[in-house]
């Protein structure tokens, strides 16, 4: 299952509370969301902030930073939005499934 998604999202809209300083670098744990649908400017779906359980559990507004878009796609886990000239990116040739064998364990 491949895909490349394209993604932008606004710098001036990120909580500076939510970065985390890690052994590399500061981080910040986002969450993207694909939908099945794409909405009227080509986006399959919001970028947003992760939330904590508690923020989930107390229904805490949610920061959006931006949208994703499907690029490419091998086609075997989501679809990818049409292009720009209204033509749909075509998906990569599937090579062949291994054969399912019966192993105990």
């Amino acid at each position: 299952m491949a895909s490349i998604l394209k993604m932008s999202i606004n710098l001036n809209e990120i909580p500076k509370h939510k970065i985390i300083d890690g052994k590399k670098g500061k981080y910040l744990p986002i969450t993207v969301t694909i939908n099945d649908e794409v909405d009227q400017f080509g986006n399959q779906g919001p970028v947003m902030v992760e939330q904590s359980k508690e923020e989930r559990d107390a229904k805490a507004a949610k920061v959006y930073l931006g949208n994703v878009k499907v690029v490419w796609t091998n086609g075997s886990n989501v679809s990818a939005a049409p292009r720009q000239d209204g033509q749909q990116a075509q998906p990569a040739p599937q090579k062949a499934a291994a054969p399912d064998f019966d192993l105990p364990f």
